[in-house]
């Protein structure tokens, strides 16, 4: 049955994609048509969208494993030509790849020297060992966090003490990971800083001239965002997470019997002189993940073997080969095919409102929430300047929806983060986040005109 309805949900996807082609075509037959001034090779679009709904049908019945699966990404890529083979495999290289790495070994030394025990011990003291409590508190401080430090960062200090806690009340991590990445995604919402499609949709109008959104003034919506992804997985969504996988390994360093207590010092030390790095930005978030990473071997909290063994390669793997895929989306203008398909065909604020939004969330699950800003604010701006409606809510629906992307495990680095650690499937996160997908489709589309009218 279950096969039966991914095969149901794989032949809507394609039939999507089909009828997108048959718009992508009428703007090239039209070239006047709003919005046609399309870049990128229509040839290498249509090749990309087809190799991403392969790639989501793979992801979704996982015939292969994921990290499979995402080789053979940009494998798929260079060999039809969309992206030279330098440029599809260099993103191994990113800095975002490298931090993951880096954050693994020192994530791992806090479990080898006993630090994440202390900390998951005084948590489960704090919450009484309630599983409900424990994931509130979780959210509420990594998402406090994320108002003002990277989302990535973030999420990469939180998940060895969040696995602690686990540990010391016996929970599942796979109860409390997801809604934490969600959380990080959903606190940067609040502030300029917080997350990158903030800045961009102010940088899109300053370049025209409009007044761009305060500092503080994405919070008026952002915190009424966190706020509701909060209470949705307090009242309702704990019930959709997944449960623990029965026989499988699922916390850091529970291989090893003895704590190397005498190296506590050690470790604790080096994880705050990283978080004091990240928060302050006296270091860039990879170089102080990395010199910490270095540390550890140095101080010989972990060895070398053992800091190898404690990459995560399914995630490193997952996360860099569907790097490629979002710079092919870029590249070949298939992401702006599909956006100017779509918005440049409606009328009406509320309906571009609901359109933009909509089309911005969907993106945002399989490119960078950057890049979907990058595109979706110049695209929307110039058709509600031209509408005569004021493009201030539409500025906010798409920097908003360009971080609630709650679908996939590539649709930011704290999902990917927490994935292995969660030992989370493909599925796990569209059963756990499709609900607050709606929740923040809808609150976007109703409360932004609220606030600022059209």
């Amino acid at each position: 049955m279950k096969r039966f309805a991914w095969s149901v949900f794989a032949c809507g996807l394609i039939a999507c994609v089909v009828y997108l082609m048959g718009g992508f075509e009428s703007l090239a037959a039209n070239p006047g048509t709003p919005g046609a001034a399309v870049p990128g090779d229509p040839t290498k679009a249509y090749i990309t969208l087809g190799i991403l709904v392969v790639a989501a049908i793979m992801f979704f019945t996982e015939v292969v494993p994921l990290p499979v699966t995402a080789l053979l990404v940009p494998v798929a890529l260079s060999a039809t030509g969309v992206l030279t083979s330098k440029v599809a495999f260099s993103y191994f290289g990113d800095n975002t790849v490298i931090l993951f790495m880096a954050m693994f070994i020192v994530g791992e030394s806090t479990f080898v020297t006993g630090f994440a025990d202390i900390v998951g011990n005084t948590a489960l003291k704090l919450s009484k060992g309630n599983e409900l409590l424990l994931l509130l508190f979780s959210m509420i401080a990594v998402g406090g966090l994320s108002t003002v430090l990277s989302n990535t960062g973030t999420t990469c200090v939180a998940v060895p003490m969040i696995m602690g806690m686990c540990a010391s009340a016996k929970i599942a991590p796979s109860k409390i990971l997801i809604p934490v990445a969600f959380a990080s995604s959903l606190g940067g919402t609040a502030t300029l800083v917080g997350t990158p499609p903030n800045g961009i949709v102010n940088s899109v109008m300053e370049q025209v001239g409009i007044q761009p959104f305060g500092f503080f003034e994405f919070g008026k919506f952002g915190l009424i965002l966190f706020a509701a992804g909060i209470l949705y997985y307090a009242l309702i969504g704990h019930r959709f997470l997944p449960k623990d996988r029965a026989g499988e390994d699922h916390l850091f360093g529970s291989e090893l019997k003895e704590r190397r207590t005498n190296k506590m010092p050690w470790s604790i030390g080096i994880f705050a002189f990283v978080v004091v790095a990240m928060v302050t930005g006296i270091l860039p978030l990879t170089t102080a993940a990395v010199l910490g990473a270095c540390l550890v071997v140095i101080t010989r909290c972990m060895s070398m073997k053992e800091a190898f063994a404690c990459v995560d390669w399914v995630t490193i793997f997952l996360f860099a080969g569907m790097l490629s895929m979002s710079a092919a989306m870029q590249k070949s203008g298939a992401a702006a095919l599909v956006a100017h398909t779509v918005v440049s065909h409606v009328s009406g604020p509320y309906m571009l409102m609901f359109v933009s939004c909509a089309l911005t969330m969907l993106i945002t699950n399989f490119m960078s929430n950057t890049a979907t800003a990058a595109l979706m604010a110049p695209l929307a701006l110039p058709i509600a300047v031209g509408g005569g409606v004021s493009p201030l809510p539409l500025m906010m629906g798409i920097a908003m929806s360009a971080s609630a992307c709650f679908l996939t495990p590539i649709a930011t680095p704290p999902n990917t983060i927490v994935m292995t650690p969660g030992r989370y499937t493909f599925v796990d996160y569209i059963k756990a986040g499709w609900m607050l997908q709606l929740i923040s489709l809808v609150l976007c589309v109703v409360i932004i005109p609220m606030i600022w009218p059209f």
